[in-house]
This record gives C-alpha cells, structure tokens and sequence, in this order.
C-alpha cells in the first residue's frame, strides 16, 4: 500500500492537544472503558493515531505481557511521548510506528484496533479503514469514537468499508465482515 500524503498537525497544535488530554483523562476511565469495549489479556491491538498515548497505555496494561500494543500516529512528537510513557512504566508490549497509514503489520494478526478521536483528522478515510481491514483478523473488532463523524454518515462509510456495527456505548464496535 503506497504511504499517504498527509501533514501532521504542527508541533504546537500537538502539544497543546496532548496538554488538553493529560488534564482531561482519568486513565481508570479509559481503563474501564477498554474492558467494556471487550479489551482483554493477551490481545494484539493497533491504536490508530495514538497521540500522546492516553489509550495506549492503558491498553498495554490490559493486554499484558501475552498481547502487544502497536501504537501507530503520522506525528513524530506522538511517537515519542507514547516512547516515554512506556518506557516510564516499564511496559515493554508497546511497539511503535511512525506513518499516516500503512501499519507494516502482517495481514489478519490484529484482535482490535483502537480508532479513538482519530478520524476526523484523517484525509484519506478509504485508505485507513482498507488497512485497518486488512490487519484484523476475522472478525476482528474496529472500536471507534470520535466528535465529528457520526449516526448514518458513519455507518454507511464503514459498511462500504466491509465493518458492521454490534455495539454501541461511549466506543462503537464494529466487527470485520
């Protein structure tokens, strides 16, 4: 898959954004959350435009040492905040990768992936949600919140996609059909 043109946000924008997350987030929230979402011990997870990591490493913490975290955003400075983070907390299931679209994972190796206030920001929607396709398995699930796009518009854009909806809550959970 050929990597995509898009533009990570500035330098600033990004770090007053991981700013606003760090004294907004309540990591027990997010916690509780990933476990109703059906996060558990053991899974490989991808989380899309992971930012500063405020899903990654709780995600981490769940997944254990038995499952991985693939913690993928197109900004630099995301990378290595969520760099720091891991290496903060001795979470060694975390790997990282820097890119707008393309994972490099393996096809169908993933149990969910992790599209959390993500993807108004992304330009090129077809593309991701074809390598988020890609990289889960079957019936892989696509957990998915964000403030922008929504209701019919949302699921007509992920049933052209090859995702169906199953669940809905603070995330949607989409499954791969």
């Amino acid at each position: 898959m050929a990597q995509i043109e898009q533009r990570a946000m500035p330098n600033l924008w990004f770090r007053l954004m991981a700013l606003e997350y760090s004294t907004r987030s309540k990591p027990a929230l997010a916690v509780d959350m990933l476990n109703r979402a059906g996060i558990c011990e053991g899974m490989n997870v991808l989380d899309f435009g992971c930012g500063p990591g405020r899903y990654t490493v709780p995600t981490a913490s769940i997944v254990g040492s038995g499952g991985v975290v693939y913690a993928l955003d197109i900004h630099p400075l995301a990378i290595r905040m969520v760099e720091n983070k891991t290496r903060q907390r001795g979470l060694t299931n975390v790997r990282l990768i820097c890119s707008s679209c393309a994972t490099g994972l393996e096809f169908e190796m993933l149990d969910a992936v992790l599209l959390l206030d993500t993807l108004h920001d992304v330009e090129d929607k077809d593309a991701v949600l074809g390598e988020i396709r890609r990289v889960l398995k079957p019936n892989g699930r696509l957990l998915y919140k964000d403030h922008t796009l929504r209701g019919a518009q949302l699921i007509t854009l992920m049933k052209s996609k090859g995702f169906r909806m199953v669940g809905e809550g603070e995330m949607l959970s989409f499954l791969k059909c």
